[in-house]
């Protein structure tokens, strides 16, 4: 039997969730404790919840454990509004477990003091509906990518953008515009908007209009 197939095959042991004995283990395998003690080194390695020491026995806990994990932003991104979205629904398991998993993010993730012109956006925070404005993520990245104007209809007013750029802090997503109407950049929050639709008028670099020219 190859390391691969024991591996498997300890792994197929331990899913009963009952205390096993190393030397139990050993036996049934055919393998010495000592080797015994390398393949579960090998399981927690590879993140599979084992639980236990050496000369008390081992179980498989009923939690996953997750290797540590370097993502990209855009990577990022999509987590934490996969987790807004799911903390959403109304399925109560499932919205708690979205919940719990937001703030142990939160926890280990580095905190960094929030620039004065974003830190409304924490305010936000629990009033947010990210499901409501994911439907208009794949317009808003399109218009972004292709540098299109949008008309945009917000909770009581209209406006003409040139949208510059998608941002979030956690689960907070907003929508860095220069407002045609109003002269200024503005930072929207997504959940706010009602509709979205694309101009034939495409835009282009303009001093002052650009987002390195926003404040």
């Amino acid at each position: 039997m190859s390391r691969t197939d024991r591996l498997f095959d300890l792994l197929q042991r331990l899913r009963d969730g009952k205390l096993h004995r190393a030397e139990d283990l050993a036996a049934q395998l055919r393998v010495s404790q000592r080797t015994l003690y390398r393949y579960m080194d090998r399981l927690v390695a590879a993140g599979v919840p084992v639980v236990g020491q050496r000369g008390v026995g081992y179980r498989l806990h009923d939690e996953i454990a997750v290797p540590p994990l370097t993502l990209p932003p855009d990577e990022y991104e999509a987590l934490q509004l996969g987790i807004a979205i799911v903390a959403e629904t109304p399925d109560p398991a499932l919205k708690a477990a979205a919940l719990s998993l937001a703030a142990r993010l939160d926890t280990v993730l580095p905190a960094e003091p929030l620039p004065p012109a974003a830190a409304w956006k924490s305010e936000f925070a629990q009033l947010q509906s990210t499901a409501r404005g994911f439907s208009h993520m794949p317009a808003l990245r399109s218009a972004i990518v292709g540098r299109q104007k949008l008309r945009l209809t917000l909770q009581g007013e209209t406006c003409t953008v040139r949208p510059l750029k998608l941002d979030h802090i956690g689960r907070v997503w907003s929508l860095a515009v220069w407002c045609e109407d109003c002269a200024a950049f503005r930072d929207i929050r997504v959940d706010l908007i009602e509709g979205v639709t694309p101009l034939p008028e495409l835009f282009v670099d303009q001093p002052g209009k650009r987002l390195r020219d926003r404040p």
